[in-house]
């Protein structure tokens, strides 16, 4: 028997009208202290005066803001010009520098690290022609006031839990005090106007302009899929002819891809919100990913409808998390299914956590991973939903994929499975298949980015180049900060070369690959950190793909996680080739969808067997593809590693420990104090100065000394 289906609030009209009021209202107040939405006479008096500015050959600086009160806040710099467009030199994620993952807190380290990068380039902070937020925040109260009032009295309860969809109310006197508190951070006279943006056309503007795609005539389709915006969480985009247009947005917060797989993830997983989803993810290759044969995965997808015209609605009789997110989200139905949800208390822990290794022990395990499989089954059909229909609208072969639910890399793979030629064939009567970019930063650390970008296409600048790498977070550490937090007894150092030459840096790649070799453990930090959730290569934990054993060895000695979490392979193209198949949809310029861990590949056979620790229980790897043009000493150690152990392949895996990845030379040092397991740090300086950092005094296991006299012996005995 099916189950009762709810589609929509309870009261539309209420709603509706409570958001009209709510962002006119926000607008005005926001307005008079100093927040500016798109369509204002100030907005666009400076959009007429920066295209003007741009018009005479000037060079003009942006500065996106990701303000307190939401997650990821943070600080994007971005330099602009009318014959290169726009030009992102640093995006400064505040979790970095704090240490407090996805924080909502004020940027101020951030602005600082880019006020410093400014200075450093011969400006200062006069010279940021405008400041732009990464949010339209009265668009956003709007919305929040729509979905308390959809379903009173129930909905009440979300005044006091805004943060279920991101959002910290304990910082929302800070959040409207932004142009004044940023003006005294930054010694100026009077508050600082900021721009507000839209969130998802921040995040759609920048991800279109940085893909591969190229302005041909031909359509190119993009989708923020998201946990919410400021004004729903599906939208739907066509860019063509150098210009985008909104083709949908489902006007809703709660009726969500992204809400719906971190409530399940997290209720069903035992980890918080932002913590749950890649985990859970990793968790469902272990159960049964069959959808003929997995016990939940029918009954379950009835939590959401999928509708006319690509719409997917959560089903409001059997999930409640509109109402209340973190106490009671589910309603009887979807608890008959999958069991009572997990409740806050229980979230982290290690009772309640989701272990595969209890596999063998804890009777209800496999019954969870089958639930995890469940969620991330019914997840791919509804991005298969969506997708469907902006193809079949748009008539685009070329698909950019964006916001927090791109970070599914299981999901991408699936996408480039199911459009392929035989799709294009039945259903636009060409021969064509899915091409998928997605960049780097899909999530919200990317929208301060794309509000600088985006306000750059409004003032008349051309998209900019294609984004290659990731590597803008902060800027590279200079010896005397690497040697700063080098200074207490309980870490070994020494210089051991220098990279700023090509035999220099080819002997510390040969080295690094030696110790990989000999099963070692290694941390590279160099350079700017990369932008984004995934390590690759400025700030990895690097080891040995052909050992059995390394998985487990970094989840238990050096990382601290979960046995169900992967490790990626990073590798050179041609390595790639050789292990993984990788998919024609994602060939555009050399294969760049695959340069950043956003998308899974299948593995060939013999991959499990030559290169297990990368292999995931599924048969995936979630690869990244290293360049030599963009990476050179990561590409120069993937080369070493094919001469030493046979194959140009790494693991790589996030340089941190409980926390976000290591920004500066002192988190560095901190994250080895922290790991028993890692073996040394290399820390490059600016200079290309090399110094490796170990576990001294007691700790010292004598490994990295060892190695590196039997690599230097290695050395002379050839130079002889």
């Amino acid at each position: 028997m099916k189950p009762n289906v709810r589609i929509g609030p309870k009261h539309p009209k209420l709603a509706a009208a409570g958001f009209r009021f709510a962002r006119w209202l926000a607008a005005k107040t926001m307005g008079a202290a100093g927040f500016h939405q798109l369509g204002s006479a100030f907005a666009n008096a400076r959009i007429a005066a920066l295209r003007e500015k741009l018009a005479r050959g000037e060079t003009v600086l942006f500065a996106g803001l990701g303000a307190p009160g939401t997650h990821n806040s943070g600080l994007a710099l971005v330099e602009v010009t009318q014959a290169q467009g726009p030009r992102l030199i640093v995006n400064n994620e505040e979790e970095r520098f704090s240490g407090n993952k996805h924080t909502t807190e004020y940027p101020r380290a951030s602005i600082d690290a880019a006020v410093a990068t400014l200075r450093g380039m011969g400006r200062d902070v006069g010279d940021i022609d405008a400041w732009l937020t990464s949010w339209d925040y009265p668009t956003l109260a709007g919305t929040l006031a729509r979905s308390v009032l959809e379903e009173l009295p129930q909905s009440f309860k979300l005044v006091r839990t805004t943060e279920a969809a991101g959002f910290d109310g304990r910082r929302l006197d800070q959040m409207t005090r932004a142009p004044k508190i940023l003006a005294r951070q930054l010694g100026l006279a009077e508050r600082v106007p900021l721009i507000c943006l839209p969130h998802h056309d921040n995040h759609a503007w920048f991800s279109y302009a940085a893909s591969p795609f190229a302005d041909d005539g031909q359509p190119t389709a993009i989708a923020v899929l998201d946990g919410t915006g400021d004004l729903g969480s599906v939208s739907l985009y066509v860019a063509e002819n150098g210009a985008m247009r909104q083709l949908y947005c489902n006007d809703s917060m709660f009726d969500s891809l992204g809400a719906f797989y971190s409530v399940i993830s997290s209720t069903q997983g035992g980890w918080t919100w932002l913590s749950s989803e890649g985990r859970y993810m990793g968790a469902a290759a272990w159960g049964d990913m069959n959808r003929a044969t997995n016990p939940y995965y029918a009954r379950l997808k009835d939590v959401l409808y999928f509708g006319n015209g690509g719409e997917i609605r959560i089903n409001r009789a059997m999930a409640n998390w509109y109402c209340d997110p973190f106490d009671n989200p589910y309603k009887a139905a979807l608890t008959d299914i999958l069991g009572p949800p997990l409740t806050p208390d229980q979230l982290w822990n290690p009772d309640a956590v989701l272990r595969v290794e209890d596999i063998h022990h804890r009777p209800d395990t496999k019954d969870r991973l089958d639930k995890a499989a469940a969620t991330q089954l019914v997840f791919e059909d509804a991005m298969i939903h969506v997708v469907d229909h902006l193809l079949r609208t748009t008539g685009a072969s070329r698909l950019v994929l964006t916001g927090g639910v791109a970070l599914n890399a299981i999901g991408n793979m699936r996408l480039l499975e199911h459009f392929d030629e035989a799709w294009f064939t039945k259903v636009q009567q060409r021969n064509a298949r899915l091409h998928l970019w997605v960049p780097p930063v899909p999530g919200d650390p990317g929208v301060t980015i794309g509000a600088a970008w985006l306000f750059a296409h409004l003032a008349g600048a051309p998209r900019g180049a294609p984004m290659t790498h990731a590597f803008y977070c902060g800027t590279p550490p200079s010896q005397e900060d690497v040697v700063r937090a080098l200074g207490d007894d309980d870490v070994a150092s020494k210089p051991i070369g220098n990279i700023s030459t090509a035999d220099g840096r080819d002997a510390i790649a040969d080295l690094m690959a030696f110790m990989v070799a000999q099963s070692g453990v290694i941390a590279l930090y160099q350079g700017a950190a990369e932008t984004g959730p995934r390590a690759l290569g400025h700030r990895s934990i690097l080891a040995n793909p052909c050992d059995p054993q390394a998985r487990e060895r970094l989840n238990e000695r050096v990382k601290y996680r979960e046995a169900i979490r992967p490790l990626a392979p990073m590798a050179t193209l041609e390595a790639a080739h050789t292990y993984f198949e990788l998919l024609p949809g994602a060939a555009d310029a050399d294969y760049n969808a695959y340069n950043y861990m956003v998308l899974t590949a299948q593995s060939k056979p013999g991959a499990r067997e030559k290169i297990p620790a990368v292999i995931h229980a599924d048969g995936t790897g979630r690869i990244q593809i290293v360049r030599a043009e963009d990476d050179p000493l990561t590409y120069a150690y993937l080369r070493a590693l094919g001469r030493h152990i046979g194959v140009e392949l790494s693991v790589n895996t996030s340089f941190n420990v409980a926390g976000p990845i290591a920004q500066t030379p002192q988190q560095a040092i901190d994250t080895l104090r922290r790991s028993k397991g890692l073996d040394v740090v290399l820390l490059i300086a600016a200079d290309g100065t090399v110094t490796a950092a170990w576990h001294g005094g007691a700790r010292d296991s004598g490994r990295f000394t060892s190695w590196y006299a039997a690599w230097e012996a290695g050395r002379s005995i050839k130079a002889d």
